[in-house]
């Protein structure tokens, strides 16, 4: 588990979080052709490697869409369905009469990018709190936690210990929600995510984003992912939730 000093992140992220401010600032609107690998070689004076991978990943996380032939767009926005509830993980797992455990990969204070500060409402490079979490059942990993924290309203979350609770139960606690947003894709998950996940690298995995409110005040950004045969999302509704 690491809790040192943040370090700068690597190269292949630097470009990530170039490509995602530009989008995130208007600059690239949805449908819009981004600069080519070369292009962004040239301008971030980084290796095309680097720059195919940041791609390569954003692609897989939904930002982005390759066009064989044409280039690299950014892409349109998906038609989505809601999904009403927010559950502990381990609830879910000792409720199928399971164990459940965790195992903390990293849990520092790092300085916000430009997709974290927009989320939580922070300045770009102002101080926030993050955490990487295997979440296991009956030893078998099946989803990983990574999670922003705005400081401000979770100011204790580094000195808990999430091998006995979860971020989920502090959040609740210290900053009760009062509005969630939720969006669900299908995606790849990185070789370090599947190393994590004990899978091959090209297993499907299912990816829930999750984005949090206390009192209108944004509490959390996460990523929640799962391994797709591990793991599935549904739920039961009255007639007066189904529009």
């Amino acid at each position: 588990m690491s809790r040192s000093a943040p370090l700068d992140p690597p190269l292949y992220q630097q470009v990530k979080d170039y490509i995602v401010g530009r989008i995130l600032a208007g600059d690239w609107p949805e449908g819009a052709r981004v600069p080519s690998e070369n292009e962004l070689t040239r301008e971030q004076g980084v290796s095309r490697m680097t720059v195919h991978r940041a791609l390569r990943e954003l692609t897989g996380e939904g930002w982005l869409e390759r066009v064989q032939g044409a280039g690299t767009f950014v892409a349109q926005a998906k038609p989505q369905s809601e999904i009403l509830s927010i559950h502990n993980i381990a609830d879910e797992i000792r409720e199928r009469g399971h164990e459940h455990s965790a195992e903390i990969c990293l849990l520092r204070r790092e300085k916000a990018r430009a997709l974290e500060a927009k989320l939580l409402g922070l300045q770009r490079g102002e101080a926030l709190f993050h955490s990487i979490i295997v979440h296991r059942e009956n030893g078998l990993p099946i989803q990983l936690e990574d999670r922003y924290v705005s400081p401000a309203v979770a100011p204790a979350y580094l000195e808990q210990d999430f091998t006995e609770i979860t971020p989920h139960h502090y959040l609740m606690q210290a900053a009760p929600l009062s509005e969630a947003e939720h969006v669900v894709m299908a995606v790849l998950p990185s070789p370090e995510e599947a190393q994590l996940l004990e899978i091959p690298p090209g297993d499907p995995c299912l990816l829930l984003r999750r984005h949090t409110w206390s009192a209108e005040r944004p509490v959390t950004w996460a990523r929640l992912l799962h391994p797709g045969e591990r793991y599935r999302l549904g739920g039961r509704f009255s007639a007066e939730t189904v529009r």
